[in-house]
């Protein structure tokens, strides 16, 4: 219905279910107007603006097949990709652009695109491009196109937004729809629907199932967040599956990866935002699930019209959480559903096996024998020379996976063991030392029959005899000598205080043994230990207020004596009024 209008040079304004064929109805009539492309004319006469990088590749694809005869040029310019492919083919010369509207300014901005003579413009998913908040640059855009052109506005859904832009910017546009007015947001009859009350820690089992089932293709798992799509990617690859994610953290070449492996079939679930859920068309999507209940009607509608497109059938599965049991009861009503109440499911409950033919002991993991497919690995990722952010969970895991086996694959690392004397380091000339010096008299000086155990103990210092050295000359430079009386009864007790400064990994086991031996020795005169710095109690009165006092100076009455002292006042005015006689 509207090829006639479109071709007759009409404002159009069409709203048809997805899946429905409305890339043709503005494309045809569109490549019909160009013609075909000529040397002398470089810059582009249609434009279609669409609200995502995946819609405008397909409506690209869907445009270059229509153009086969024509061949037509026909250039994508979206977000995410480099600068430099686009200038130069907008420099060579394009009849038809299909771009989403950030990149597009850019490229006005910059003066690389010119749309002085475009005569066709087209909006593809409207609605969806002003609920991503396009609505200021679309404005943008179509102030720059000419006034003297033919627009067309195609959408699923009508909202009063859409009304206003069309009555702005539309000149006597006919409306044309491709259903009846009650069903605007009805769901595909082809399309078999199930909806299941379930818990958040069993839905990935459930899921794991249903993968399973009998029949099952192609399969379209919405998420209402990016981490929880890199979460449910991640769970469901453990048990097996090939399964890609698609959301908007991830760059434009990976994002392009996943689609083309799932369209290629070497992937059989691609998990997915609502960046997936507008115009992409894939063949054979017999399932789509959503596991988070959509925001409202018109995100279901268009999630759901993933399969059952073009007169195919399929299945959609929705798991409702106790907590999101309101927003469906909402989203029920408003389509005129029969899922008001959605039963309680579970993993293990036979009527889900019978409602989704899933084979009777079917387990949450994949079995080996039927992981056929290639899996994400096995599609080339094309280098777009992306401009923006390449971030994912998945990328990270595989990346700090690598980092640790390359870490296990280092060759340990040896400490080199320094031994110190004193707090000294220990050098190949140790008679220099003047500790090892000093304990060179100590060992001539022993009795004949500990000579054996003396000499070792003079050759080689032992280490709590050293670090007892430097603990006292430490001590030393802190405060005074005290008197022999005041000093420690034996120095062995001093080396067990300072043995605790020692660390443990200079500690060797036959410095312990030498120590053991050098202490059963009697020790040398030495100088008198220093003061030790004994810490005040902390009871001591620090600062007290001086008494201000003098001995003049009256005492106040307390409470007590004041109230006895009213009374007895009170006692001596009665007394001396007299009585009153009759």
């Amino acid at each position: 219905m509207a090829l006639p209008l479109a071709l007759a040079g009409q404002d159009v304004i069409g709203q048809a279910r997805t899946g429905t064929g409305k890339t043709y109805a503005f494309g045809v009539p569109m490549l019909q107007l160009v013609g075909k492309p000529r040397k002398n004319r470089k810059k582009p006469r249609g434009l279609v603006l669409v609200p995502t990088r995946e819609l405008a590749l397909q409506v690209t694809e869907d445009l270059v097949l229509a153009s086969g005869k024509l061949g037509s040029r026909i250039l994508t310019v979206y977000g995410g990709r480099a600068y430099e492919p686009q200038i130069e083919a907008l420099k060579s010369g394009v009849d038809v652009i299909v771009g989403t509207p950030g990149r597009l300014l850019d490229l006005i901005k910059q003066k690389h695109l010119d749309l002085g003579q475009v005569t066709m413009l087209v909006l593809d998913e409207a609605d969806r491009m002003l609920d991503l908040g396009f609505l200021p640059d679309i404005e943008r855009i179509i102030k720059i196109v000419p006034e003297k052109r033919q627009t067309m506005l195609f959408s699923a859904t009508m909202p009063g937004e859409i009304v206003a832009l069309s009555r702005r910017y539309l000149t006597r546009p006919t409306n044309v729809r491709a259903e009846n007015v009650t069903a605007e947001a009805e769901p595909t009859t082809l399309t078999t629907q199930f909806v299941y009350r379930t818990h958040r820690m069993d839905k990935i089992e459930i899921l794991a199932r249903l993968l399973q089932s009998t029949g099952n293709g192609l399969t379209m798992v919405f998420c209402e967040t990016k981490r929880a799509c890199d979460m449910v990617s991640e769970q469901l690859r453990g048990k097996g599956f090939a399964v890609a994610a698609v959301h908007g953290d991830l760059g434009q070449g990976q994002r392009e990866q996943a689609l083309r492996a799932f369209r290629n079939g070497k992937i059989n679930v691609l998990v997915a935002t609502d960046v997936a859920a507008r115009g992409i068309d894939i063949d054979d999507v017999t399932h789509v699930v959503n596991y988070d209940c959509p925001q409202d009607d018109k995100t279901y509608v268009h999630r759901i019209g993933r399969t059952g497109r073009a007169g195919r059938t399929g299945v959609a599965v929705t798991f409702i959480e106790w907590t999101e049991l309101t927003r469906w009861k909402v989203i029920n009503n408003a389509l005129g559903l029969s899922f008001a109440e959605p039963v309680e499911t579970y993993s293990s409950s036979p009527h889900l096996y019978t409602d989704l033919d899933i084979p009777e002991g079917t387990k949450g993991v994949l079995p080996r024998a039927s992981r056929s497919r290639a899996g994400l690995e096995a599609e080339e990722i094309e280098d777009l020379g992306e401009t923006g952010r390449t971030r994912s969970r998945d990328r990270a895991d595989r990346r700090g996976r690598s980092e640790r086996e390359e870490r296990r694959e280092r060759p340990a690392r040896t400490r080199e063991r320094r031994r110190t004397r004193g707090g000294r380091l220990q050098d190949a000339d140790t008679a220099a030392d003047p500790v090892e010096q000093q304990a060179a008299p100590t060992a001539e000086a022993s009795d004949s029959d500990d000579r054996a155990t003396a000499e070792p103990a003079a050759g080689r210092r032992s280490r709590r005899g050293a670090n007892g050295a430097a603990l006292s000359d430490a001590l030393a430079e802190i405060g005074p000598a005290v008197s022999e009386s005041d000093a420690p009864p034996t120095v062995a007790t001093t080396y067990e205080d300072a043995a605790d400064d020692i660390e443990a990994d200079d500690i060797e086991a036959d410095d312990i043994e030498a120590d053991d031996d050098a202490i059963a020795e009697p020790l040398p005169a030495r100088r008198p230990e220093p003061e030790r710095i004994i810490p005040p109690s902390p009871f001591v009165v620090v600062f007290k207020s001086p008494d201000l006092a003098t001995d003049d100076d009256d005492l106040a009455p307390s409470a007590a004596a004041e109230r006895i002292q009213h009374q007895q006042q009170r006692r001596r005015s009665n007394r001396s009024q007299p009585r009153r006689t009759r």
